[in-house]
């Protein structure tokens, strides 16, 4: 259980800083500056809080005590979520705790980074008509910015945009990559929004380095992706294990259903009767995509699915808790293949490429590339997109690690044309043989 201590590092006769220290557990302790001074004299040991003797310690105490949940709070919906919690982390949240502000260059990155997130929700968002990014896309601006903070903490400097040359990119690269350890994608993800708000300060006005304008992001290849989905057996070998603990029980639900709808976790477990509509005694879903706003209409012929959605809906449960229990049920289930795949190192907080029982590789966005995968080539693309909200079949196709086949689509084609033509009657007609 993580704890929090306020205390002090000297005993000198002079104010000195007080100091918050989070224990995670296993030695695993980080500590920082409050921002808060005060004489050893005015420290209670035995509570480990400013004596309230006077009414400048009381403020002390009171903000201290502020401090204290604030640092709960985040902490503990932080770890559910898989963030990382280390000095950065605190540090920020000691600031923002407060709402403290910081002289500012807006030359600087991670001050042009923070002024995004300060500002979010009058931003416009590219291609909709709309105001505000949304929580996910700020949770990455703040992600890259303490991602940045530890940069610069490492190569001893803050950098502004006329910083942001070749040179300074490629070390960016090597140190994401090979000093930290971060995947491929991560990475380029994070070059990705570095050219992101090298470009906003660029229309606002702030002097920045050209060469932000050639940063080109980038990711896996295709032939280098591991991507865990569970095959039509494999649903039927979960749905029919006997499971007994009702947590486990209702991941499964959410397994089954997700891989039927092929939706995002943020959509899939905000399914309510509500979004059930019936046509022509056929069931359908309607759902409006929260990532990309999207309306999407899922038909449901599953009858066991049909069979939840009436009358056994799951109860909803948090994105951490659902990966947890969905690898127990497969594990129950005998989803044991090993295959090759990336797993989290708990110890490095990295994901580490090796072979594992594929009942540890299952996580709930293999729901919505189960239904992608086993429906392809079964069903034309692009119903399958209309579904899914991809975009274009590229996209689709990068996202199930295939490559178009041409021969499949015309064999397709063909089998459409049968099943089109197999009730007319064949027509009879004359064919001159060349003679009176």
């Amino acid at each position: 259980m993580a704890t929090v201590q306020f205390r002090l590092r000297s005993k000198a006769n002079k104010n000195v800083s007080i100091k918050i220290r989070v224990s995670l557990g296993r030695g695993n302790d980080i500590e920082a500056n409050t921002g808060f001074t005060i004489n050893p004299k005015e420290w209670s040991k035995d509570t480990n809080r400013p004596k309230q003797n006077s009414a400048e310690n009381k403020l002390i105490f009171n903000d201290l005590k502020k401090l204290e949940s604030f640092i709960f709070q985040n902490l503990n919906k932080d770890l559910g979520e898989g963030g990382i919690i280390d000095f950065y982390w605190l540090e920020s949240n000691i600031v923002e705790c407060f709402n403290r502000l910081e002289k500012v260059d807006t030359g600087l990155i991670i001050n042009h980074t923070q002024y995004i997130i300060d500002n979010a929700n009058t931003r416009k968002v590219k291609g909709r008509n709309k105001l505000g990014l949304s929580i996910s896309r700020v949770k990455g601006y703040k992600t890259f910015k303490n991602l940045f903070i530890r940069y610069q903490t490492d190569i001893k400097k803050q950098v502004h945009f006329l910083d942001i040359n070749k040179t300074f990119v490629d070390k960016f690269i090597n140190w994401l990559i090979n000093t930290e350890d971060y995947s491929m994608n991560y990475a380029g993800k994070q070059i990705d929004n570095l050219k992101t708000v090298g470009l906003d300060a660029e229309k606002l006005g702030i002097p920045t380095n050209p060469f932000i304008n050639q940063i080109q992001g980038f990711s896996e290849n295709n032939d280098d992706r591991f991507i865990q989905t569970l095959s039509f057996d494999e649903l039927e070998q979960i749905r029919t294990t006997e499971i007994e603990s009702e947590h486990l029980n209702n991941a499964r639900k959410w397994l089954l259903i997700g891989c039927e709808i092929g939706q995002r976790y943020s959509d899939l477990i905000k399914i309510t009767k509500d979004i059930i509509r019936y046509k022509n005694g056929n069931m359908f879903l309607d759902i409006i995509q929260h990532k990309t706003a999207k309306s999407v209409t899922i038909g449901m012929k599953a009858p066991h699915i049909i069979d939840l959605l009436e009358n056994d809906l799951p109860h909803e449960i948090s994105l951490q808790k659902l990966n947890d229990y969905i690898k127990k049920v497969c594990k129950i289930a005998n989803i044991n293949e090993v295959v090759e795949g990336r797993k989290q190192n708990k110890i490095t907080r990295r994901k580490q490429l090796g072979f594992y029982p594929k009942h540890e590789l299952i996580c709930s966005h293999s729901f919505r590339r189960s239904f992608a995968t086993n429906y392809y080539k079964n069903i034309p693309t692009a119903v399958l997109i209309g579904i899914t909200g991809h975009s274009k079949e590229s996209l689709f196709l990068t996202y199930i690690n295939k490559r178009e086949d041409k021969d499949a689509n015309a064999e397709l084609f063909m089998k459409f044309y049968e099943d089109l033509n197999k009730d007319k009657a064949p027509q009879m007609r004359v064919v001159q043989n060349g003679t009176e």
